[in-house]
């Protein structure tokens, strides 16, 4: 150990007792998803030649394969299974690593406690060992709880081991990312944006090849997903390519952070305007100032998504060729649409949670005493991010709908309904866990970190209650069970009336809780 990381072990004991909750809930719901797809995948055709039909549709559809990417081995019933995980929710696994290795660096320096660590024994690379060896940690059991549970829920052991690698080996390189992207930025949000820019460059590049040049699939690590071939004939020589990739980025990050100054960024940061503008003396037009550009990059994400999603919809209808797959359809809800909405809307939840979450640090840096210093009140505060965070995600359903409807009318797609309308029906569950979100800030700072953990919980549960067939009463404690899976259903009044009422209800108590705690 040299002078410059000692006592990164016990920055790593830090970071795992702050990471006790995000962690656990976030490779819970990654594992989760991973073994239900693996264990209805099986039931859902009648035979090997069903599912062969299905990838060779999966193939031919460029819409999916850009999504989803390619099945290489149609035969394959594992990499069927996995089709959606080994890219799209790979982009998970991602987000997960990144928001941890930003979580340990970027935004400790920017509420100046790694400085004040600093003033200690700890060496000047200390926090950002304690944060690559806890990345490994997290990857590593990733790997082996998925590939695990995958091989429990019924796939080829060998090939439940490759692919938890090659999910170890995303979120090893997502770390890098994250640790790059800190010594660029000033601040975390900055930080988020560019690293969510370079997830969202690997993920076209590896579209671009899947769909056109294959050797362009090749520049990307999610690329090497697919190319792994994890229930097939396993590349083993891929996998040290992950390691390769992020051992590269953390030795960038290094070499970055001895070229800065602490809490400063190697990209500067533009200077505001002298003088506020008099609008900001609003308490919600500040919220806007402060989320605005969070927001129309949300609205464009959501927009994207239902124009993609719209344009795979109408050829669904190729890959459930066999009466079985189509039966096992109709009992969980009826049409595609449904079912995408239903993961749409829970991630599309976590911008009111971002929106609460950065109410929760400035409590907490003390700039919410700034604002309350002025003539603005404490309850206009508290509204002002409350509004926001529900308004925004109603907003962002809403824009969803929209980009359905585009992409679907423009692939040609049969008439089904309103797609707004199936949209905007998960706007009151929404709502209920954005309410519960506000309830925890309300609830004081100690408890600020279930902020994140309500929308993972809720889809955890949907997911755990149709896999072990928990009892009704359990999977109705998530608002989301409670939506009709419109359009395939009709809209509900009385599930939207009753959603929005609890969604009050809760409001009602965090204002009530809010107004009754000291602040910070």
């Amino acid at each position: 150990m040299t002078a410059s990381t000692a006592g990164w072990p016990l920055l790593l004991r830090l970071g795992l007792r702050q990471d006790r909750i995000l962690a656990p809930v976030g490779l819970a719901v990654l594992v989760l998803m991973s073994i239900a797809s693996a264990a209805a995948t099986p039931g859902l055709y009648a035979d090997q030649a069903d599912r062969v039909r299905a990838a060779e549709s999966i193939n031919a559809s460029p819409a999916i394969v850009a999504l989803y990417g390619p099945v290489l081995d149609v035969a394959s019933e594992g990499e069927l299974a996995m089709t959606k995980m080994t890219v799209l929710y790979a982009v998970f696994v991602a987000v997960l690593f990144i928001a941890v290795v930003r979580r340990h660096t970027r935004v400790e320096e920017e509420t100046g406690r790694t400085e004040l660590l600093g003033g200690t024994a700890l060496g000047r690379h200390a926090p950002l060992v304690a944060t690559a060896a806890e990345a490994l940690l997290l990857a590593v059991a990733l790997g082996l709880l998925t590939g695990l549970g995958n091989t429990v829920a019924g796939l080829d052991l060998v090939g439940s081991l490759a692919f938890g690698a090659l999910w170890a080996g995303t979120a090893l390189v997502a770390a890098g990312i994250g640790a790059v992207t800190a010594q660029l930025s000033a601040s975390a949000r900055t930080c988020a944006a560019y690293a969510a820019g370079l997830v969202g460059l690997l993920f076209v590049l590896r579209a671009v090849g899947d769909t056109g040049p294959a050797w362009v699939s090749w520049l990307s690590p999610l690329g090497w997903n697919t190319q792994l071939r994890a229930y097939g004939e396993v590349r083993w020589w891929l996998l040290p390519c992950y390691g390769l990739v992020a051992a590269g980025l953390v030795g960038v990050a290094f070499r970055l952070r001895s070229r800065r100054d602490l809490g400063s960024g190697l990209v500067p940061t533009r200077p505001g305007p002298r003088t506020g503008s008099p609008r900001l003396a609003d308490a919600f037009a500040l919220a806007v100032k402060v989320h605005g550009t969070t927001l129309a990059l949300w609205t464009v994400a959501a927009g994207a998504l239902g124009v993609v999603f719209g344009m795979i919809a109408p050829g669904i209808g190729d890959l459930l060729d066999s009466e079985v797959a189509q039966s096992i359809i109709d009992e969980l809800g009826g049409a595609l649409v449904a079912a995408i909405l239903s993961i749409v809307a829970v991630l599309l939840t976590y911008f009111a949670v971002t929106v609460v979450s950065h109410a929760g640090r400035d409590e907490e840096d003390g700039r919410a005493e700034l604002v309350l210093a002025t003539a603005t009140s404490r309850g206009r505060w508290f509204a002002a991010s409350a509004t926001l965070a529900l308004a925004g995600t109603g907003w962002l359903l809403a824009v969803t709908g929209v980009g359905l409807w585009i992409g679907y009318v423009a692939a040609d797609g049969p008439g089904i309904g309103n797609l707004l309308v199936a949209a905007l029906a998960w706007v009151p569950a929404a709502w209920v866990v954005g309410a519960l979100a506000v309830l925890s800030l309300a609830a004081g700072l100690r408890w600020s970190v279930l902020v994140w953990a309500w929308p993972a919980a809720f889809l955890t549960l949907g997911l755990a209650g149709d896999l072990v067939g928990l009892p009704g009463w359990v999977s109705g404690l998530s608002p989301y069970s409670h939506v009709p899976s419109v359009p395939a259903d009709v809209w509900s009044w009385g599930s939207a009336g009753g959603l929005s009422a609890v969604a009050a209800a809760l409001l009602a108590v965090a204002w009530w809780r809010f107004r009754e705690r000291d602040i910070g």
